[in-house]
């Protein structure tokens, strides 16, 4: 389980939240809301220990993440609205290094399965300079096909995804909660996930 206690985050001298409390059990999924520049984005990188909150506690199995560390990154991937590859690499290079980077041995054969399961097929060998937004979305969510962690962030998953792209997204969401993962997300775009609560999280 995860969960927060009274967590506040800043930014400069703006308070962007404050006494921020929840919980979230594996199989759940929660959408975080709000305006633009109201902390989204902070709060999804405070979560991941990528920022240090203000106040409050992060904790991920009774332990709070300071203290898990390497353990916690373990088993948390965030995406973040970037989709954080490299040009001059080709989709099959840049998930084979974001694997290895995360802990996990990826071979060329399951990273092309991966890369064709996300509409990719053909297109494993080329630079990713010369794929189309979309095409390079795809490229970073494909990560979500060869990593074993449980919590999943992601900040603006359906950026520059077509309706086709969208389905998949929601579909590997929907697999993910039935193997007892839990998602927790942003995005501007209609998200739907059969067979569970949607739970949310307004910021103001």
């Amino acid at each position: 389980m995860l969960e927060i206690s009274n967590l506040a985050c800043s930014r400069g001298d703006h308070r962007l939240f404050s006494e921020l409390s929840f919980s979230l059990d594996f199989g759940q999924i929660m959408q975080v809301q709000g305006a633009n520049g109201s902390g989204k984005t902070s709060l999804l990188r405070t979560l991941c220990g990528f920022i240090m909150p203000d106040e409050g506690d992060i904790i991920w199995r009774g332990e709070n993440i300071r203290d898990l560390d390497e353990e916690y990154y373990a088993e948390m991937m965030y995406l973040g609205h970037l989709n954080a590859i490299k040009d001059e690499l080709s989709a099959l290079e840049n998930l084979r290094v974001s694997a290895g980077l995360s802990g996990v041995e990826l071979d060329e054969k399951e990273a092309i399965v991966a890369l064709r399961r996300m509409g990719l097929r053909g297109r494993e060998q080329l630079p990713t300079k010369v794929l189309s937004q979309g095409q390079r979305r795809r490229v970073a969510l494909a990560r979500l096909l060869v990593s074993d962690a449980k919590l999943w962030v992601l900040d603006e998953p359906l950026t520059a995804l077509d309706v086709g792209a969208v389905a998949l997204i929601q579909e590997l969401i929907e697999e993910h909660l039935r193997q007892q993962g839990m998602v927790i997300f942003t995005t501007h775009q209609p998200l739907q996930v059969a067979g569970v609560e949607m739970r949310s999280l307004s910021l103001s």
